[in-house]
């Protein structure tokens, strides 16, 4: 019998034995009336029922649906907790294995961009939105703290713990400040182990940075002592988080055209430094005159030794024999590509052919862009090589942080079935739909009722227990991608974690500002938004100015989850800051 089918007969066994009962107790004693005793007695508080409150209770509960097991006591919602925690992480594994088969039949786009991190942050969303649905709106009051821990811990949890062991599990041994792919022979060192991601990944951060603009908005009523505008502020953070949402849905659905468009740029900036550093090498003179413009004569003779049938004119044969014979080591280069680029930089007549007086236009125009790029330097002569070496040390460096080729979200690879892949994908979808959709409202009654009886704050449950529900398939899928320990997949990880923070502050917060301005609840969670905000705007800078992350720098992943535990314990239950 698999993990699945035994848990469920659990649940079965347990919503059998949980439907509403009574009974009196069998005592021995004699009845105090003299009468004869039937053998029942109604005594209301046996004393070998101490632990009642752990096994047993007298109150009743309202069992959700009509049908599925409820409880008062400890043990039991704590069992319940577990049943409907582990089936919402079933949801969330089901969601994320049909998303992948999805987008490995459909590519990136509408389905990379728009469904796969709605649906990563479906059952969060659903789990919110329970919270606030249910019975009155005081009941709503009390039951949404449920939705704010989630989402407050879920957005700790993985940019904290699983930010942090993604660091552990994905070092790899540093050389010039950049982590070699595949190779970790230094151990477990703090400075001279790590991992390093590109630069698309920065700018993952900065968006999650961004994305906390609505907790701020909801925010201020409260920080200026306001009670009238609470409600409109409620309002207006809901239209920004929602403009938010599509803005960041739009941006995810382009990205990789984007992406592609400025890796092709920094390509063609790699041809114009090579074909620089080769007519460098090759000229007779200096590229520069001794007032610092460009020597023309110089730039004629090498146009002359280009045109090998002396005609006048370089024809695109005579530029890709030029690209040929430089080496471009570092690119993976299409000469097709890069002869049309140089025309369109040179060609200004349109002829497809670069005439001497073109060619010294276009060679100009590219010393003065790299001089511009490479610095530039009051003595021409000693400088000239000087800025086009480092013109091409930082178009090298440009390339490297956007990530190898392979990091192109092209479907290159033919997919065999794809009817069953895609009917696969929608039922595992669908499933966990369903899943996360009936289970959502159970779970936050057994939270809410397991709250009661230990007197524990619901919003630490939700904040320590229900994210590892939610964001287990996140957070495996992470840890095994960073454990591959290269480059691609490091940024692939962490770009994840960023994405997924970022929906939980557009999308998760939409539908939580969407019940409290409905229902008209009250915005009281001031120590939970500082606790977010605090999170995110840390790791934002930490990793939006840096693609290289050593070991140490988990160690302070690690040391903000207790912090932020411990500030919001601080804040609400010390000085009862709201």
């Amino acid at each position: 019998m698999t993990p699945k089918h035994f848990l469920l007969l659990i649940l079965f066994t347990f919503c059998l034995s949980s439907f509403p009962s009574h009974a009196r107790f069998i005592t021995g004693r004699p009845s105090p009336t003299g009468l004869v005793s039937d053998g029942m007695s109604t005594v209301e508080n046996p004393p070998y029922l101490l632990l009642k409150h752990l096994v047993s209770a007298e109150e009743t509960c309202e069992q959700s649906y009509g049908f599925l097991p409820c409880t008062t006591t400890v043990l039991g919602n704590l069992f319940l907790i577990i049943v409907y925690g582990y089936l919402m992480y079933l949801a969330a594994t089901y969601l994320s294995n049909g998303s992948e088969l999805l987008l490995e039949i459909l590519g990136p786009g509408i389905v990379g961009g728009l469904f796969l991190p709605i649906l990563g942050a479906f059952p969060d969303a659903m789990l919110i939105l329970v919270s606030g649905l249910s019975g009155t709106a005081e009941t709503a009051q009390g039951q949404v703290s449920v939705g704010m821990g989630l989402l407050a811990g879920s957005t700790v949890m993985l940019i904290t713990v699983i930010w942090g062991s993604c660091v552990v599990v994905g070092r790899c041994d540093l050389r010039d400040s950049i982590a070699v792919d595949g190779t970790n022979k230094k151990g477990f060192s703090s400075t001279e182990t790590g991992v390093s991601t590109d630069i698309w990944t920065c700018y993952a951060a900065r968006i999650m940075a961004i994305s906390v603009i609505p907790f701020l908005i909801v925010q201020l009523p409260q920080v200026l002592n306001s009670t009238s505008g609470r409600h409109l502020a409620v309002l207006i953070a809901l239209i920004v988080s929602m403009s938010m949402l599509v803005s960041y849905c739009a941006y995810q659905v382009f990205q990789p055209w984007i992406q592609r468009r400025r890796l092709a740029f920094v390509k063609h900036k790699h041809v114009i430094s090579g074909i620089l550093r080769h007519l460098k090498t090759h000229s007779l003179g200096r590229l520069l005159n001794d007032d610092g413009e460009p020597n023309t004569e110089i730039i004629k003779k090498l146009f002359e030794a280009i045109d090998e049938n002396h005609d006048g004119a370089l024809s695109p044969a005579e530029l890709r024999a030029l690209i040929i014979g430089i080496q471009f080591e570092e690119i993976d280069l299409d000469r097709d590509d890069a002869v049309r680029k140089v025309l369109e930089d040179f060609d200004t007549s349109l002829d497809s052919l670069v005439q001497e007086d073109e060619f010294i236009r276009g060679i100009t125009k590219w010393i003065y862009e790299a001089r511009r790029t490479g610095g530039a330097y009051p003595e021409p002569n000693g400088g000239t090589f000087k800025f086009i070496d480092d013109f091409h040390q930082q178009t090298k460096i440009e390339h490297t942080l956007l990530g190898p080729e392979e990091q192109s979200d092209e479907v290159t690879e033919s997919v065999e079935n794809p009817r069953w892949i895609s009917f696969k994908a929608v039922q595992m979808l669908l499933l966990g739909t369903l899943i996360a959709a009936a289970f959502a409202d159970p779970l936050v009654d057994a939270v809410d009722n397991f709250s009661a009886a230990t007197s524990i704050p619901s919003f630490f449950i939700s904040f320590i227990a229900l994210p590892f529900a939610t964001n287990s398939s996140e957070a495996v899928s992470a840890i095994i991608f960073a454990s591959r320990k290269k480059q691609r997949t490091a940024s692939l990880t962490f770009s994840e974690l960023y994405g997924a923070v970022t929906m939980n502050n557009v999308l998760c917060l939409s539908v939580f500002l969407s019940l409290v301005y409905i229902r008209g609840l009250t915005w009281d969670f001031s120590s939970e938004v500082l606790v977010i905000l605090i999170v995110c705007l840390v790791m934002s800078a930490f990793a939006s100015f840096r693609t290289t992350f050593p070991l140490w720098t988990c160690s302070v992943a690690y040391g903000l989850y207790p912090f932020s535990l411990g500030l919001v314990y601080v804040l609400d239950y010390v000085f009862g800051w709201s």
